[in-house]
């Protein structure tokens, strides 16, 4: 018989392997793991400099000092049980970007042990042929409009268009060789479902086509890919549009122990991945302008070091009125968790030459909805500099503002889902009456949260939904008392907010909320 005295010898090796792996998982691993990855990510973007880097939030924006945008694909909407096309992030402003610049390369990475993430084997895959068989649909549809009317002549045109007839266009799917045939053919039965749901969404589908000379095509890339340098194709002479999928960790499962300078370190794929685990506050932005400084320090004082960094960029906030949160971490757990308030500055996504320059603020980081008077963005924001009648804080932290009008701002402290099943529910009533008040006054409105992408949103749309028509005008509320709201309906209003607020990435648990208010609430 064993003794109960004696702790268990399987619960001592548990005990061993969790301190093991929690050593491996340090964050000077992860942000040395990150940095030679980045070296990768740099040596594939030279490859085509024409083609405009993006970054897969969240994970993708730590692999590089700069980023021209980002993007939203979700691994869960291509797991093999979930197999899915969100129109909550549709990432039009990607199609247009790359229709524009003829391309794009898009960066993530995985920790699973897998060359790619679902995201990039099966989502974008999937998202690239929905855009192309709408937009093959679209053009169809236009064809049948303005075809020639009878009686008229139209051999000479007809013989013309025959020489020099245009590529067909590839609405097929391109699937990486991994998946396998069982699941391509799953995910085929559901296409022509998925582009009807795009097409009955209310997208702009007419802007795409409109800026696509070519297809959308993926192409994959990770650090097992041999590429000959002297024979790199001109993307220009591809008759698709390229996305180049860059999977910028090494996919090997075997620990890796790596020596540079005077410091040994451990290997981490996928080190940038799930952030609040691990960073301890530090974001993208603050690793890339501090990366030498990070690096050379070496294991032992690594933390210190991002401490202090993190505390100085705190104080930085706090002294212009910006959101500044202290951080609390706890680095006894495997998976310390940092305060929920923990967020990055708001994302630059302005793009040279592309849609997006018109629709952000891009000094202060606000997203205005159309011609609505209503944005939204991060707590972040520098308010002062920014065009701004009135503000609603839906952040758990106060925050300082300076308005002209003192009544003119309303703090909501609202948690997000995982904490309050109805905390977004309850303040809606409140948050309604504020907007309606300044909106109704021809004021501009900017809703804010912590992170810009998810409480704010949902608000926004909430306004949008209670208080404008569907073509975006302002009528107090009278289309919304005559009409029983659908979640089509709000899929739609949802679809119009992430065509400007292209960072936009609201949770399903708080557009749940949402959608119970407006249902309950509508007649």
């Amino acid at each position: 018989m064993s003794n109960n005295n004696n702790p268990s010898p399987i619960l001592n090796i548990y005990k061993a392997s969790r301190s093991i792996k929690r050593t491996q998982a340090s964050l000077y691993n992860s942000l040395h793991s990150i940095h030679e990855d980045s070296i990768f990510v740099s040596e594939i973007a030279q490859l085509w400099p024409g083609l405009p880097l993006v970054a897969n939030l969240r994970c993708g924006l730590w692999y590089s000092r700069r980023f021209e945008s980002n993007c939203y694909f979700k691994s869960t909407d291509g797991h093999t049980n979930n197999l899915s096309f969100n129109t909550g992030r549709l990432n039009f402003h990607l199609a247009l970007f790359a229709g524009q610049r003829g391309g794009c390369m898009i960066v993530d990475s995985t920790r699973k042990g897998k060359r790619f993430p679902d995201s990039m084997s099966k989502t974008i895959p999937i998202w690239t042929c929905v855009l192309n068989r709408a937009t093959l649909n679209y053009r169809n549809r236009m064809d049948g409009i303005n075809k020639p009317m009878e009686g008229v002549d139209s051999s000479a045109q007809n013989s013309d268009t025959t020489a020099h007839e245009a590529p067909k266009w590839d609405s097929s799917l391109h699937l990486p060789l991994w998946v396998p045939d069982t699941e391509k053919a799953r995910i085929e039965s559901k296409l022509d479902g998925w582009v009807e749901q795009l097409e009955t969404s209310g997208a702009d589908i007419s802007s795409i086509s409109s800026v696509l000379k070519k297809p959308l095509r993926p192409l994959w890339i990770s650090q097992k890919t041999v590429i000959w340098l002297n024979e790199v194709p001109d993307y220009d002479s591809w008759d698709f549009t390229p996305i180049i999928l860059i999977s910028a960790s090494a996919s090997s499962d075997i620990y890796r122990q790596q020596t540079s300078s005077e410091f040994s370190w451990n290997y981490i794929a996928g080190a940038g991945d799930d952030e609040e685990s691990w960073a301890r506050g530090l974001t993208p932005n603050l690793f890339w302008n501090n990366v030498y400084d990070l690096i050379n320090s070496g294991p032992d004082v690594c933390n210190q070091k991002v401490a202090a960094i993190v505390e100085k960029d705190r104080v930085y906030r706090a002294q212009r009125g910006q959101n500044a949160p202290q951080v609390s971490v706890k680095p006894t757990k495997l998976r310390s968790t940092c305060s929920t308030n923990i967020q990055d500055q708001p994302l630059d996504t302005g793009m040279e030459n592309g849609t997006s320059e018109e629709l952000l603020d891009n000094e202060n980081g606000i997203y205005w909805l159309g011609l609505t008077n209503l944005g939204v963005c991060a707590t972040g924001c520098d308010f002062k500099a920014s065009n701004v009648d009135a503000i609603l804080n839906c952040d758990q932290n106060q925050a300082l503002f300076t308005l002209k009008d003192s009544e003119a701002h309303l703090h909501l402290p609202i948690m997000n889902s995982k904490f309050d099943r109805f905390s977004l529910q309850r303040n809606l009533p409140s948050a309604l009456n504020f907007a309606k008040l300044h909106l109704k006054a021809g004021k501009r409105l900017a809703v804010c949260c912590n992170s810009g992408e998810d409480i704010s949103v949902c608000v926004g749309l909430a306004i949008l939904m209670s208080l404008f028509t569907v073509e975006g005008v302002y009528d107090d509320g009278k289309f919304f008392k005559e009409t029983q709201i659908t979640k089509l309906d709000m899929r739609q209003r949802l679809i119009f907010i992430c065509k400007y607020a292209v960072n936009a990435r609201p949770s399903r648990g708080n557009l749940k909320q949402v959608f119970s208010f407006l249902a309950g609430a509508s007649p």
